[in-house]
């Protein structure tokens, strides 16, 4: 379906949430390292409510291996400095979706290697910095998954 790409994760709850989206969403997860934690990690366990017996998650030691194992799949990259809203993308089976630390985002070098159509950011009121990780991959793949019908959900 598609690939949610966690680059450098720093808080465990998130990735935990992250886990049991994309379980319940036929989604793979893919972790860029360095983690801000252990995968053990007892935090990261109940977020993801032992969800990870159903989905994929992998771990790579950098973005470019990552992208490689996926057999290099189209991206798209969520950031407040994007410009093009998230609703604009057409989304297909085997897009990526890349999201980047939470303190941080993703690294300028990162987002200007993407088209800037493949550059995504959800609107949010002014003055607002950021939406929780977790909560910001739940709209873009609930989005991604309605675009294409919701394969495989009830």
């Amino acid at each position: 379906m598609f690939s949610v790409i966690l680059y450098e994760p720093e808080i465990p709850p998130n990735t935990g949430n992250i886990i049991r989206l994309c379980a319940n969403t036929g989604t793979s997860l893919h972790l860029i390292e360095p983690l801000g934690f252990e995968m053990d990690e007892k935090r990261l366990r109940r977020a993801g409510l032992d969800y990870s017996e159903f989905v994929t998650v992998e771990t790579h030691r950098s973005l470019q291996e990552c992208l490689d194992a996926l057999d290099k799949p189209r991206v798209f990259a969520l950031s407040t400095k994007n410009s093009t809203r998230y609703d604009q993308a057409e989304f297909q089976k085997g897009d990526a979706l890349l999201f980047g630390p939470e303190t941080r985002g993703l690294p300028k070098d990162v987002l200007e290697a993407l088209p800037p159509d493949q550059r995504l950011r959800l609107p949010m009121r002014d003055g607002n910095r950021s939406l929780n990780l977790s909560n910001s991959a739940a709209v873009v793949v609930y989005e991604a998954w309605r675009q294409l019908g919701f394969p495989g959900g009830s």
